[in-house]
């Protein structure tokens, strides 16, 4: 759902960037609304740092606009436009304790010494840092120096916060805190956050809306729930989350045919007989067994659709869940993943070699178009 409002707070429009025969961003249009926290998300060079850099100012784009507020800051100087930023290696001053290294960009703002003293510890309280003050950044962790950037990039209380992959020099642990407390800290303080990201966990974890970009151009924008449940592109349910890729070809408007058997499917648009991908997440293919069916007589068992009798031929404890390799003869030589739980596991009785039902429901069962071949040059 896209956020209502006035008008967006940030408005890029029609935005390309080149770098000599390169075009690393593509037309490129995007609406953010205040308050909200948006993460860029993508492969390497798929232009989304390019993209921040363009917002700032650090690297002005060829052609577009960007305002700010209502305000066109298309061609203003960085300095000149407010906002905040952490850049991937945090930048501090290291010949600059931590109090210092707030307070720098407070020094030319006209505030008196005890205003900037009093700003300085209202900030390192808020990051959980206030006994550090005195300390030089070599002597604090990654993630310290991480909220001592955050917390320098907020001093001055800018309409719009950037960060640039903050959390990616951190190992899994400090970065999985760190995430939860940034997002806390920025719904605090109400402002509007722009976030680039390749960690597809991350981005999900944290985000109002997703951007996912591909090769300069925006694939999708959504909500996390949207972009991981309703991608719009192969790309996109690809890059987010794993995904069952299946040979097929098109049905009816809500039916696939895999194997030479018809499967209901979300509707879609492609001309019957169109060779295509069918598409399903590991956890929405359901185990069925005696077991799941012995209810009382009274209940109603409902008929399951698309089901397929699979062999187990790989079974990999992901701590939370099995993930399970299934084939069966219609889904050809690659195998069918299925995250399955733990009770369901030992609840069926599972192992390697095992036969059992899944089904592919069709309220999770996507098509989309195959991928052009590139053809090699002899």
């Amino acid at each position: 759902m896209t956020p209502t409002g006035p008008e967006p707070y940030l408005k890029v429009t029609n935005l390309w960037k080149a770098f000599g025969k390169f075009l690393a961003l593509k037309d490129v249009s995007l609406d953010i609304f205040e308050g909200e926290l948006v993460c860029f998300l993508g492969p390497s060079g798929c232009g989304k740092t390019t993209l921040l850099r363009a917002i700032a100012g650090l690297d002005l784009q060829t052609r577009g606009g960007v305002s700010q507020g209502g305000k066109d800051v298309s061609n203003l100087p960085p300095s000149e436009r407010d906002f905040g930023i952490v850049f991937q290696s945090y930048a501090l001053f290291p010949n600059l304790n931590i109090e210092k290294n707030v307070a720098f960009g407070l020094e030319n703002t006209g505030r008196s010494r005890s205003e900037i003293t009093a700003r300085v510890t209202e900030l390192l309280s808020l990051v959980g840092l206030e006994d550090q003050r005195r300390k030089y950044p070599a002597q604090l962790s990654g993630g310290q120096q991480q909220r001592i950037a955050l917390a320098r990039a907020i001093a001055t209380n800018p309409g719009l916060l950037l960060l640039d992959e903050p959390l990616s020099a951190l190992d899994a642990k400090v970065r999985v805190h760190l995430r939860h407390e940034i997002k806390e800290l920025q719904r605090q303080l109400g402002v509007t956050t722009v976030m680039v990201t390749h960690d597809q966990e991350e981005a999900l974890a944290m985000a109002d809306r997703i951007v996912v970009m591909k090769d300069g151009v925006i694939e999708q924008v959504g909500t996390p729930t949207e972009v991981y449940r309703s991608p719009q592109t192969l790309f996109v349910a690809d890059f987010i989350g794993e995904m069952n890729q299946i040979p097929a070809t098109a049905g009816s408007g809500n039916s696939v045919i895999i194997g030479g058997g018809a499967m209901q499917s979300l509707p879609h648009d492609f001309p019957e007989g169109q060779e295509i991908l069918a598409a399903i997440r590991p956890e929405d293919v359901i185990p069925h067994g005696d077991e799941a069916n012995m209810l009382g007589s009274d209940d109603v068992v409902e008929t399951p659709e698309n089901t397929l009798e699979v062999v187990i031929s790989e079974m990999e404890f992901l701590g939370s869940f099995w993930r399970c390799r299934l084939q069966h003869a219609r889904l050809g030589s690659a195998p069918l993943m299925a995250d399955l739980s733990i009770n369901a596991v030992r609840r069926l009785s599972l192992e390697t070699g095992s036969k059992l039902t899944v089904e592919l429901p069709r309220k999770r069962l996507m098509a989309f178009a195959r991928p052009e071949k590139v053809e090699v040059p002899e």
